[in-house]
C-alpha cells in the first residue's frame, strides 16, 4: 500500500498539471458517483492527507485513496493513457492536462465546508504544516496494542504504512510486537517525520541512504537475509488489530530487543 510520501508527491503532480485550470472533464466511473458533474468549475489545489488525496473543485472535495494498486496518471490532451481504460475509475481534465486516477478507491464527493467527515479521523501528518509530534507521540503511547499496529493506525499518525513501520523499529531498535505503551514513542514519531520528509524529495524511497535497488530497506522485504549490520537472518511474521487486516512484519532479532 502506498505510503505518505508516494501521496504527497502524486498531489503535488495532479496540483501543478491542474491548479488554477477550469474543469473541462469530470467523470468518476462508480455507480454512486456516476452522475456527479464538476465541469466548467475552478480545480482549486490538490492535496494529500494522510494517503488521501483531496481535489478541491468549486465548492467540492473529492476524495481518492490509492489503496494497493491505486495511481493517478497525469497527461497530455489526448493522450493515450498507459493503463488500460477499465480501470480508470476517475477523469478529471482541463485545457492543459488531462488526469486519470486508475484503480483508486473510497471515492467521496462532499462540499469542501463537510470534509473533515473524510478525514477528521486522521491523526497528526508529519507532511503538514500542523504537524503535532507531541500528539503524535500521545496516541501511539496510549495504544494498548503492539507498537507496529499502533504506528500504522492512521488514526495515530497519519502516513506511515508497513513499510515505514518496519524500518523505523529497526532503526530504533524495538520488536514489532513490543507493547506501544513500553515504546519511546516521541523518539520514534520524530524520527517517522525526519525520513519522510527526506523520502518525499528523494526518486526512490530509501532508509539507508543508498538509492541503488536491493539497498534501500533494512529489513523491509528482506526475510530470512543477513541483517546488514550484524549478519542475523532478518525473521518475519504477521501482526494486525485484526486477522482481516495483518500486516506482514520484518525484524533482525538481535539488532531490535
Amino acid at each position: 500500500m502506498p505510503e505518505g510520501d508516494t501521496v504527497f508527491r502524486a498531489a503535488r503532480r495532479l496540483n501543478r498539471a491542474l491548479q488554477g485550470d477550469e474543469v473541462t472533464r469530470f467523470d468518476l466511473r462508480v455507480p454512486a458517483l456516476a452522475t456527479a458533474d464538476l465541469r466548467g468549475e475552478i480545480v482549486h489545489e490538490v492535496v494529500p492527507r494522510g494517503k488521501h488525496l483531496l481535489h478541491r473543485i468549486g465548492d467540492m472535495t473529492l476524495r481518492s485513496h490509492l489503496r494497493m494498486d491505486g495511481s493517478w496518471h497525469v497527461y497530455r490532451p489526448g493522450e493515450r493513457w498507459r493503463a488500460p481504460a477499465h480501470q480508470a475509475r476517475a477523469v478529471i481534465a482541463t485545457v492543459h492536462a488531462e488526469t486519470v486516477g486508475f484503480e483508486v478507491s473510497m471515492l467521496a464527493l462532499v462540499p469542501t465546508r463537510e470534509e473533515e467527515s473524510l478525514i477528521g479521523h486522521l491523526g497528526p501528518d508529519p507532511l503538514q504544516d500542523d504537524w503535532d509530534p507531541a500528539e503524535a507521540a500521545r496516541r501511539v503511547k496510549s495504544d494498548e496494542r503492539s507498537i507496529h499496529v499502533a504506528l500504522l493506525d492512521q488514526r495515530n499518525v497519519a502516513g506511515f504504512g508497513n513499510e515505514y513501520a518496519a524500518e523505523l523499529l529497526f532503526l530504533r531498535g524495538v520488536l514489532p510486537t513490543a507493547p506501544a505503551s513500553d515504546v519511546d514513542a516521541r523518539a520514534l514519531v520524530d524520527l517517522g517525520a525526519r525520513t519522510i520528509r527526506a523520502n518525499i524529495e528523494r526518486s526512490e524511497r530509501t532508509f539507508t541512504g543508498i538509492a541503488r535497488p536491493g539497498h534501500r530497506t533494512w529489513v523491509y522485504g528482506r526475510a530470512h537475509r543477513a541483517c546488514r549490520r550484524c549478519g542475523t537472518l532478518i525473521e518475519t511474521g504477521e501482526l494486525g488489530a485484526v486477522e482481516t487486516e495483518e500486516r506482514i512484519t520484518f525484524w533482525c532479532p538481535r539488532c531490535q530487543r
